[in-house]
Order: C-alpha cells, then structure tokens, then sequence
C-alpha cells in the first residue's frame, strides 16, 4: 500500500482521481515557487540559569525583531544540477526534514535571503532552518510540525526559539520550551552592532562557570522578567532584561556597555538589552522614540563609533 503525499498547488478539496489520473496528475509540473519565513532576535531579553544549582542549563528568553530569512524553492523539472544555493545548516535541515516523512525533493531552485547579521545574536542561522523547513511544509502542503521542527533543529545546533511567534523561556541546548511567554509586550529599539563575531560554543563553558558563580542574582533577575510578563508591564521587563545584560558584561563584556548604561536616563529608555553571546547593544523603549530623540541617539552612538539601527521588537 502507498501513501500519496500531496503536490504543492493542488486542491485538497477534488476527489482522488484514478490510477489513469494518478499517472496524469505526476506527469503535472509544479511550477509555484514556495516560501518559508522566519523571523530573528535582537539578542535576548535573558540569558542565564533556570534555576541557581550546581549544573546549571542554559535559558533564553529571545528578543524576537521584525527582521527575516526568507528560503524560496521553485519546483522546476529543467533545473540542471548543481550545488544547493543555501547554507550548510539550512540544507542539512532540508535532508533531515526529508527523511523524516520520507520525501523526495522535487527537480527545482532554492533561492535565500536575510535580513539578520551572521554571528552577532541575530539568531541567523537559527531563522535559515526555520525558514526552510517552512518552506518544504507548504511545498508538501503539510501542517506546520513543531515536534518534527525541534527534532531536526536537535540535530544541528543550540537554538534561539525562533521557531515559535511569541515570546518564550527556552532550553537551548535541550531543545525544551520550558514557558510560553506570549505575544502582549512589545518595545522599539535603537541598537549598535559592535565589532568582530562570537562563537557560541566557544564560550558555553565560561558562561556556565559564571551561571554557577552568581546562580541566586540570575535567579532574581528570571523572577523579576516573568513577572513582568504575567502582569504585562513591559517597564518591568526592561529593568529585569538591564539586570540579565549587567549580569553578562562581567562574563562577556561589551566595549559600549558602561557608556550605553550610564546614558540610559538621559534618553528616557526603559531598559537596556544585549545579546548575550553576541555583538548587539542597545535601549529598550517601551514608547516610540520621536524624530529628535532618534537624532540625539544616532549622534551619540555615532560619538562611540557605531551606527545607530532602529527595529520594533516583540509583538506588543
């Protein structure tokens, strides 16, 4: 007995043909090129402990930002062969996504494209996966599987839980949402980026000596960000995210971290986050800056030697 996987571009709501429309309906080519999306982070709003104790895991609460990778494929039967226009990550989750329901990928073009930095705490390669497995779901028009997207993700790296649209308190490496955070908070940002590129696995051990060094801080400061959470108060959110980022400049210090922190009163912002493991800085504002505001924070950034990015945040 065979299962018939459906066709991308095919209406569900026919009535199954035949052998001789079986056959009339493989020779058919698909020609709609199919997208897959996923959003990055802007770092995190808390990176540390779950809980103070003596084997500490690492817990994220991604940032998520309106930035994106987008993997497109075309089902084309004269594609020629040829090398898979995607990174090694994102075409290894398309193998892994294959065999797991036992597809073949039709004849076609992968295209991609980012908005998220490679290396910095965008969460880059992280939104590649995603994005792909997004993609082959609508391609075979099947239901988005969390399950199988946290299987193949399990696979291939730590990840940032870009995977799911809303905020939530995270297991990296154990691939574990520990708490479903929700959608109710959001905030605008003015961000640098600073020099060079982190590599995540390099510093695990560092980080998690430190986790067991100031276990009851980190403690407090998880306490303090779900509680804002529960109640949405997103003031309370940023100065818990502000304690997260003091927390791991002793750990993984920023260059701009004392000049962002001490400025943060003067601009009015709610808070100060950073990724963790990576290259970002920046101010949390629970309101949009005005026109004014964003100049004077450009030009002090630029008085740092940075660029100044604006992006919106969360969901709120």
């Amino acid at each position: 007995m065979t299962t018939r996987v459906p066709v991308a571009g095919a209406d569900p709501s026919r009535s199954a043909p035949g052998p001789a429309g079986d056959e009339q309906e493989a020779r058919r080519p698909v020609t709609r090129t199919v997208s897959g999306v996923c959003h990055g982070t802007l770092g995190e709003l808390y990176q540390g402990p779950l809980a103070a104790g003596p084997a500490p895991d690492i817990a994220l609460v991604s940032f998520p930002v309106d930035r994106h990778s987008w993997v497109h494929f075309t089902p084309d039967p004269a594609a020629p062969d040829g090398p898979v226009a995607l990174g090694a990550k994102a075409t290894a989750a398309a193998g892994l996504f294959l065999d797991r329901f036992g597809l073949v990928l039709p004849r076609g073009r992968w295209s991609a494209h980012s908005d998220l930095r490679v290396g910095v705490g965008m969460a880059s390669s992280t939104a590649d996966i995603v994005a792909t497995l997004r993609c082959l779901f609508r391609l075979f028009a099947l239901p988005y599987d969390l399950e199988a997207v946290l299987a193949v993700l399990a696979r291939i790296e730590r990840a940032d839980s870009v995977f799911l649209d809303e905020f939530a308190l995270h297991l990296s490496a154990r691939h574990r949402v520990v708490r479903r955070l929700g959608t109710g908070l959001g905030f605008h940002t003015a961000y640098i980026t600073e020099p060079g590129t982190v590599d995540t696995a390099a510093v695990t051990e560092p980080l998690l000596a430190h986790y067991r060094r100031r276990g009851a801080a980190y403690e407090r400061c998880l306490d303090a960000l779900l509680k804002g959470f529960s109640s949405g108060d997103p003031g309370a959110v940023a100065r818990a995210a502000t304690a997260s980022a003091a927390l791991s400049q002793e750990v993984l210090p920023k260059g701009s971290f004392d000049a962002v922190l001490a400025h943060r009163e003067r601009f009015g912002a709610d808070g100060v986050f950073v990724a963790h493991t990576g290259c970002l800085i920046g101010y949390l504002f629970a309101h949009r800056p005005g026109p004014d505001l964003k100049s004077d924070l450009s030009a002090f950034f630029h008085s740092l030697g940075h660029q100044c990015s604006f992006a919106q945040g969360g969901y709120g």
